[in-house]
């Protein structure tokens, strides 16, 4: 099973922490050596660092784990191959631009017999079905919204509706950003946490480093981190419901099918918190 890990925050904040632990299950403690990959947003840019090595053995993720680099939404992925060659064409995460954008992608399963047919928009470099997933998307938005970017909810109705289709051929774990916001689909497993004040000390569980956010923060800050497994071994990480989309906007995660009634909501968010 490949790793996925995102983080989204209300101010630019670095992933130092979380991508410590990351970074051992990529050959330290478990066994996905068949490259990585890290996306970071930087206003309307993106930094993209991608890897065919294995990220414990990888000096641009030593780079990474040590380099504090700033963002309010992150993405990276450890890949285990099961589609594609083991090569950059084939690394996630995975960028394409839609009205005046950037889109990051990345996913975790397998989609089998997954060949849509393109029109020329958005077309697959390498040879994973996780490429052809994500070319599919865009594709799909780009043609139910050929006036442009739809609002947030129509958004996120639109991107349901297309997890549950893909999800048809197989396991679909994914994050999916677009600079606004994150969006990230349980098909079997993935979890997120919401850090805010009063904050504590966490423990990672993959490596013996602790932080006490308290030191590294102030009362404002909020955020938002989600990944395949857990990191941390003492905080209470939430386990998304199987067949769930939720989308992260300053730290906050919201579930669209609660909004007009408000249920759902994470301690302290509003319903503003993805428009």
């Amino acid at each position: 099973m490949c790793q996925l890990l995102g983080m989204n925050c209300n101010t630019p904040t670095d992933i130092c922490f979380s991508f410590t632990g990351f970074q051992a299950r990529g050959g330290l403690t478990d066994h996905h050596r068949d490259g990585w990959g890290i996306a970071f947003y930087d206003g309307n840019g993106v930094r993209i660092f991608l890897d065919a090595q294995a990220t414990i053995d990888s000096p641009i993720a030593a780079l990474v784990r040590h380099y504090p680099i700033r963002s309010k939404n992150v993405i990276a992925h450890i890949r285990k191959a099961t589609r594609g060659a083991i090569g950059l064409e084939n690394t996630h995460p995975f960028q394409r631009e839609l009205w005046g954008r950037y889109w990051i992608f990345a996913h975790n399963g397998h989609l089998r017999d997954f060949a849509p047919d393109f029109d020329g928009s958005f077309l697959p470099v390498g040879a994973t079905d996780s490429e052809r997933a994500f070319c599919y998307i865009l594709q799909s938005l780009r043609m139910q919204f050929p006036q442009g970017e739809p609002d947030a909810d129509s958004l996120y109705q639109a991107l349901r509706a297309l997890a549950g289709e893909l999800g048809a051929y197989g396991e679909f774990n994914f994050l999916l950003a677009d600079g606004l916001r994150l969006y990230a689909h349980c098909a079997s497993r993935l979890a997120y946490i919401v850090r805010q004040a009063p904050f504590g000390v966490a423990h990672l569980k993959d490596q013996d480093l602790s932080v006490d956010f308290k030191e590294v923060t102030t009362p404002d800050d909020r955020v938002a981190v989600i990944a395949t497994i857990p990191l941390t071994d003492d905080e209470p990480w939430q386990q998304i419901d199987r067949g769930t989309l939720l989308a992260f906007k300053d730290g906050q995660a919201v579930h669209y099918d609660d909004m007009k009634t408000g249920a759902g909501c994470e301690p302290g968010c509003s319903l503003e918190a993805v428009a």
